[in-house]
């Protein structure tokens, strides 16, 4: 007799009533079996397999690469001496103490070969797509492979919050390098494939994120150049999307900032102004958008301040007068409060720029 599995149920040679029966069931349960492979085998096609270091879209979690601090994937990984706990430098270089176990950090030193797996990991991450042939037992089966798709997040989106993580923790000089990363894989994707509407505003976004990096670190030139850079991308894009329409208008009010902090008020107010009429016109071709009435009030208040330092009383007494009588028409619904304390709070800040001109005016006389 053949040996056999102790645990498969087969028919014996001499049960011969048995021996049809169980064919057509082992026959049936081998369809059923053969069904079931096919079905999980094209599902696996659009299941996203999950990172197994643990970044990916469905958790959040700090994986074996994270700094525990910034909570951000490790940059310019350092360790503490004597307990060998790792963070980034910008990180730890703040305690004298590890923040981890407490212990006292004698010295801190570079490891360059956790860095190397760090690194290796992020030009890894995500940018690889496996395939397979399906072997359905046909003659062609059109050779159609199954694309599973990324391991986590598209690279884009993964870039991204590692460096809003790393950010928030103000280690810009992380935040600033995954931002960097994310800038040239977009770049990349325009050389090939030209100026989509998606990448220009893929792009434009990311521009303006490492702007702000850069003006977090006291860099205001390389600022403008990142917020100028947006400014270009975005302004090739049709202006009927809000979230385009939002990325170009701040991008330009912080150009605007910038120069005006400088001392380059005319320089301020063009900005400033071009912010406004990309605001005006969202608002003018749509409706129920009273967040962006608030914009525009907002960018009518910034033009009407510069008009003031410049000495164009009249220009900016019409510009505080228009955002004022905007934002009292304004009708906002119950449940949004959030957008009626920032009303009520421009409006103060309106009437206080009107009250104190007609002071100054009584004063004068």
């Amino acid at each position: 007799m053949t040996p056999v599995c102790p645990f498969v149920k087969i028919p014996r040679p001499d049960d011969n009533n048995a021996s049809k029966k169980s064919g057509e069931n082992s026959n049936k349960h081998h369809a059923e079996h053969e069904s079931k492979v096919k079905k999980e085998v094209n599902d696996s096609a659009s299941v996203s397999p999950k990172c197994p270091l643990g970044y990916d879209s469905q958790t959040f979690k700090i994986g074996p690469l994270s700094c525990m601090v910034c909570q951000a994937l490790l940059y310019e990984t350092s360790k503490c001496v004597p307990c060998s706990h790792v963070f980034c430098k910008a990180c730890v270089s703040r305690f004298k103490d590890c923040p981890l176990c407490g212990a006292d950090i004698v010295k801190i030193e570079p490891d360059a070969d956790l860095q190397g797996v760090v690194d290796r990991f992020i030009e890894g991450h995500a940018r690889i797509k496996r395939s397979v042939n399906l072997d359905k037992g046909e003659e062609a089966a059109e050779n159609k492979p199954v694309i599973y798709e990324d391991v986590s997040l598209e690279r884009g989106s993964f870039l991204v919050q590692q460096a809003m993580r790393a950010f928030r923790a103000q280690n810009l000089e992380s935040a600033k390098s995954r931002l960097n990363l994310c800038a040239e894989d977009v770049r990349n994707q325009i050389e090939k494939v030209g100026n989509t509407s998606e990448l220009c505003s893929q792009l434009g976004a990311v521009l303006g994120m490492l702007g702000d990096c850069c003006r977090a670190m006291g860099n205001s030139s390389s600022a403008v150049t990142y917020f100028e850079e947006s400014v270009e991308f975005l302004s090739k894009l049709p202006k009927d999307d809000l979230e385009i329409t939002h990325t170009l208008s701040v991008s330009l009010n912080k150009i605007g900032d910038l120069k005006y902090y400088d001392g380059d008020l005319p320089a301020a107010r063009s900005y400033y102004f071009q912010s406004l009429n990309v605001r005006r016109e969202f608002v003018k071709n749509n409706s129920n958008v009273s967040p962006q009435v608030l914009d525009v009030a907002v960018s009518l208040a910034k033009v009407a301040d510069v008009d003031k330092n410049l000495g164009d009383e009249k220009s900016a007494s019409d510009g505080f007068q228009e955002a004022i009588d905007m934002l009292e028409s304004l009708t906002l619904k119950s449940d949004a409060s959030g957008l009626e304390q920032r009303r009520l709070s421009v409006l103060d800040f309106l009437r206080s720029q009107l009250t104190d001109k007609q002071e100054q005016a009584e004063q004068t006389i």
